[in-house]
Protein backbone atom coordinates (compact mmCIF):
# COMPACT_ATOMS: atom_id res chain seq x y z
CA UNK A 1 0.00 0.00 0.00
CA UNK A 2 1.32 3.44 -0.93
CA UNK A 3 1.51 6.29 1.57
CA UNK A 4 -1.31 8.02 -0.28
CA UNK A 5 -3.57 4.96 0.05
CA UNK A 6 -2.71 4.66 3.73
CA UNK A 7 -3.61 8.32 4.34
CA UNK A 8 -6.90 7.86 2.48
CA UNK A 9 -7.81 4.85 4.64
CA UNK A 10 -7.34 6.99 7.74
CA UNK A 11 -9.69 9.77 6.62
CA UNK A 12 -12.63 10.60 8.82
CA UNK A 13 -16.01 10.70 7.07
CA UNK A 14 -19.23 11.68 8.82
CA UNK A 15 -22.70 10.48 7.80
CA UNK A 16 -25.66 12.22 9.45
CA UNK A 17 -28.81 10.09 9.25
CA UNK A 18 -31.82 12.38 9.66
CA UNK A 19 -35.36 11.36 10.49
CA UNK A 20 -37.89 13.41 8.51
CA UNK A 21 -40.07 16.10 10.08
CA UNK A 22 -43.69 15.94 11.18
CA UNK A 23 -46.16 14.66 8.57
CA UNK A 24 -49.65 15.97 7.75
CA UNK A 25 -51.72 12.99 8.93
CA UNK A 26 -55.17 14.17 10.10
CA UNK A 27 -56.66 10.67 10.28
CA UNK A 28 -53.81 9.30 12.41
CA UNK A 29 -52.99 6.25 10.29
CA UNK A 30 -49.69 4.42 10.18
CA UNK A 31 -48.81 5.66 6.69
CA UNK A 32 -45.71 3.49 6.15
CA UNK A 33 -44.77 3.40 2.47
CA UNK A 34 -48.03 4.91 1.22
CA UNK A 35 -47.56 7.80 -1.24
CA UNK A 36 -49.03 11.24 -0.73
CA UNK A 37 -47.98 11.90 2.86
CA UNK A 38 -46.20 15.27 2.94
CA UNK A 39 -44.64 17.34 5.70
CA UNK A 40 -47.00 19.47 7.75
CA UNK A 41 -46.32 23.17 8.22
CA UNK A 42 -44.56 22.25 11.47
CA UNK A 43 -42.62 19.55 9.65
CA UNK A 44 -41.35 22.09 7.14
CA UNK A 45 -40.16 24.26 10.02
CA UNK A 46 -38.34 21.24 11.43
CA UNK A 47 -36.66 20.64 8.07
CA UNK A 48 -35.52 24.25 7.90
CA UNK A 49 -34.16 23.98 11.44
CA UNK A 50 -32.11 20.92 10.51
CA UNK A 51 -30.82 22.72 7.41
CA UNK A 52 -29.72 25.66 9.58
CA UNK A 53 -28.06 23.28 12.04
CA UNK A 54 -26.09 21.58 9.25
CA UNK A 55 -25.29 24.72 7.24
CA UNK A 56 -21.81 25.21 8.77
CA UNK A 57 -20.88 21.57 8.26
CA UNK A 58 -18.69 20.21 5.45
CA UNK A 59 -21.58 18.46 3.68
CA UNK A 60 -20.82 17.32 0.13
CA UNK A 61 -23.60 14.78 -0.49
CA UNK A 62 -27.31 14.66 0.43
CA UNK A 63 -29.57 11.68 -0.27
CA UNK A 64 -33.05 10.69 0.86
CA UNK A 65 -35.68 7.96 0.88
CA UNK A 66 -38.02 8.22 -2.13
CA UNK A 67 -41.03 8.98 0.11
CA UNK A 68 -42.30 12.56 -0.03
CA UNK A 69 -41.72 13.38 3.63
CA UNK A 70 -38.06 12.40 3.40
CA UNK A 71 -37.52 14.25 0.12
CA UNK A 72 -39.12 17.39 1.56
CA UNK A 73 -36.96 17.20 4.69
CA UNK A 74 -33.79 16.78 2.63
CA UNK A 75 -34.53 19.55 0.11
CA UNK A 76 -33.58 22.58 2.29
CA UNK A 77 -30.46 20.75 3.48
CA UNK A 78 -29.28 20.16 -0.07
CA UNK A 79 -30.18 23.72 -1.06
CA UNK A 80 -28.18 25.17 1.83
CA UNK A 81 -25.07 23.48 0.47
CA UNK A 82 -25.76 24.04 -3.22
CA UNK A 83 -26.11 20.31 -3.85
CA UNK A 84 -28.40 18.17 -5.97
CA UNK A 85 -30.57 15.84 -3.89
CA UNK A 86 -30.03 12.13 -4.45
CA UNK A 87 -32.54 9.31 -3.88
CA UNK A 88 -31.77 5.85 -2.53
CA UNK A 89 -34.62 3.31 -2.32
CA UNK A 90 -32.74 1.46 0.44
CA UNK A 91 -33.62 4.32 2.81
CA UNK A 92 -37.37 3.75 2.55
CA UNK A 93 -39.64 3.11 5.55
CA UNK A 94 -39.95 -0.46 6.84
CA UNK A 95 -42.71 -2.56 5.29
CA UNK A 96 -45.65 -3.04 7.69
CA UNK A 97 -48.92 -4.99 7.36
CA UNK A 98 -50.71 -2.33 9.42
CA UNK A 99 -49.95 0.34 6.83
CA UNK A 100 -52.98 2.54 6.24
CA UNK A 101 -54.61 1.57 9.54
CA UNK A 102 -54.89 3.38 12.84
CA UNK A 103 -52.63 2.07 15.57
CA UNK A 104 -53.58 4.14 18.63
CA UNK A 105 -54.11 2.98 22.19
CA UNK A 106 -57.54 1.33 22.50
CA UNK A 107 -58.79 2.47 19.09
CA UNK A 108 -56.47 0.87 16.57
CA UNK A 109 -55.88 -2.24 14.49
CA UNK A 110 -54.97 -4.46 17.46
CA UNK A 111 -58.56 -4.41 18.67
CA UNK A 112 -59.45 -6.67 15.74
CA UNK A 113 -58.81 -10.42 16.35
CA UNK A 114 -58.05 -10.90 12.63
CA UNK A 115 -54.87 -8.84 13.10
CA UNK A 116 -53.53 -10.73 16.11
CA UNK A 117 -51.78 -13.29 13.89
CA UNK A 118 -49.45 -10.51 12.75
CA UNK A 119 -48.02 -9.85 16.22
CA UNK A 120 -47.09 -13.39 17.29
CA UNK A 121 -43.34 -12.87 16.88
CA UNK A 122 -41.95 -9.48 17.97
CA UNK A 123 -38.38 -10.74 17.51
CA UNK A 124 -38.60 -10.94 13.70
CA UNK A 125 -41.00 -8.94 13.59
CA UNK A 126 -43.98 -10.91 12.27
CA UNK A 127 -45.92 -7.77 11.23
CA UNK A 128 -43.43 -6.46 8.71
CA UNK A 129 -39.98 -6.33 7.17
CA UNK A 130 -37.47 -8.45 9.13
CA UNK A 131 -35.07 -6.39 11.24
CA UNK A 132 -32.07 -8.08 9.64
CA UNK A 133 -33.24 -7.02 6.17
CA UNK A 134 -33.50 -3.43 7.37
CA UNK A 135 -29.93 -3.57 8.69
CA UNK A 136 -28.61 -4.86 5.37
CA UNK A 137 -30.22 -2.19 3.21
CA UNK A 138 -29.61 0.71 5.62
CA UNK A 139 -25.96 -0.20 6.17
CA UNK A 140 -25.52 -0.45 2.40
CA UNK A 141 -27.07 2.99 1.96
CA UNK A 142 -24.94 4.78 4.54
CA UNK A 143 -21.79 3.04 3.32
CA UNK A 144 -22.62 4.30 -0.17
CA UNK A 145 -23.07 7.81 1.22
CA UNK A 146 -19.73 7.50 2.98
CA UNK A 147 -18.10 6.61 -0.32
CA UNK A 148 -19.64 9.65 -2.01
CA UNK A 149 -18.40 11.99 0.73
CA UNK A 150 -14.97 10.55 1.59
CA UNK A 151 -13.13 12.90 3.91
CA UNK A 152 -16.21 15.15 4.23
CA UNK A 153 -19.78 14.78 5.49
CA UNK A 154 -22.97 13.30 4.02
CA UNK A 155 -26.60 13.70 5.02
CA UNK A 156 -29.01 10.80 4.64
CA UNK A 157 -32.76 11.25 5.29
CA UNK A 158 -34.78 8.20 6.27
CA UNK A 159 -37.41 6.97 8.74
CA UNK A 160 -37.55 6.17 12.44
CA UNK A 161 -37.59 2.37 12.54
CA UNK A 162 -34.87 1.72 9.94
CA UNK A 163 -32.65 4.37 11.57
CA UNK A 164 -33.12 2.89 15.04
CA UNK A 165 -32.50 -0.68 13.84
CA UNK A 166 -29.32 0.45 12.07
CA UNK A 167 -28.07 2.20 15.20
CA UNK A 168 -28.96 -0.81 17.37
CA UNK A 169 -26.95 -3.06 15.07
CA UNK A 170 -23.92 -0.76 15.03
CA UNK A 171 -24.02 -0.41 18.83
CA UNK A 172 -24.45 -4.19 19.19
CA UNK A 173 -27.84 -4.15 20.85
CA UNK A 174 -30.61 -6.64 20.21
CA UNK A 175 -32.80 -5.61 17.29
CA UNK A 176 -36.18 -6.28 18.89
CA UNK A 177 -37.20 -3.52 21.25
CA UNK A 178 -39.94 -1.41 22.84
CA UNK A 179 -40.96 1.18 20.18
CA UNK A 180 -41.67 3.75 22.90
CA UNK A 181 -37.99 3.80 23.83
CA UNK A 182 -36.48 4.54 20.42
CA UNK A 183 -34.11 7.50 20.59
CA UNK A 184 -35.00 8.82 17.16
CA UNK A 185 -37.42 11.70 17.41
CA UNK A 186 -38.71 13.78 14.50
CA UNK A 187 -35.97 15.75 12.66
CA UNK A 188 -33.24 14.16 14.80
CA UNK A 189 -29.72 13.32 13.63
CA UNK A 190 -28.07 9.97 14.27
CA UNK A 191 -24.46 10.56 13.26
CA UNK A 192 -22.01 7.83 12.23
CA UNK A 193 -18.32 8.70 12.06
CA UNK A 194 -16.10 6.50 9.91
CA UNK A 195 -12.35 6.12 9.98
CA UNK A 196 -11.68 4.65 6.58
CA UNK A 197 -14.43 2.07 6.11
CA UNK A 198 -15.05 1.41 9.81
CA UNK A 199 -17.64 3.16 12.00
CA UNK A 200 -15.78 4.42 15.06
CA UNK A 201 -18.47 6.43 16.85
CA UNK A 202 -22.20 7.14 16.92
CA UNK A 203 -23.75 10.44 18.05
CA UNK A 204 -27.29 11.75 18.45
CA UNK A 205 -28.70 15.29 18.39
CA UNK A 206 -32.16 16.88 18.23
CA UNK A 207 -31.81 20.35 16.65
CA UNK A 208 -35.61 20.75 16.40
CA UNK A 209 -36.52 19.28 19.79
CA UNK A 210 -38.41 22.39 20.89
CA UNK A 211 -40.71 22.00 17.88
CA UNK A 212 -41.59 18.35 18.53
CA UNK A 213 -44.97 17.69 20.23
CA UNK A 214 -44.39 16.29 23.72
CA UNK A 215 -46.23 13.02 23.06
CA UNK A 216 -43.85 12.24 20.16
CA UNK A 217 -40.61 12.56 22.13
CA UNK A 218 -38.69 9.40 23.00
CA UNK A 219 -40.09 7.74 26.12
CA UNK A 220 -43.35 9.71 26.10
CA UNK A 221 -46.42 7.88 27.33
CA UNK A 222 -48.93 7.01 24.59
CA UNK A 223 -52.00 9.22 24.56
CA UNK A 224 -55.36 7.86 23.45
CA UNK A 225 -56.44 9.49 20.22
CA UNK A 226 -53.01 10.83 19.32
CA UNK A 227 -52.29 7.92 16.96
CA UNK A 228 -48.57 7.84 17.52
CA UNK A 229 -47.20 6.24 14.34
CA UNK A 230 -44.16 4.27 15.43
CA UNK A 231 -41.56 3.85 12.72
CA UNK A 232 -42.99 6.65 10.59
Amino acid sequence: MSNGDQERDEELTVVHVVRHGEVENPTGVLYGRLPGYHLSELGRRMAERVAEHLAPRDVTYVVASPLERAQETATPIAKAHGLDLGTDARLIEAENVFQGKTFGIGDGALRRPANWKHVVNPFKPSWGEPYVDQVVRMKGAIDAARDRARGHEAVVVSHQLPIWILRSYVERRRLWHDPRKRQCTLASLTTFTYRGDKIVSVGYTEPARDLVPAHLLAGAKPVKGQGKAYGA
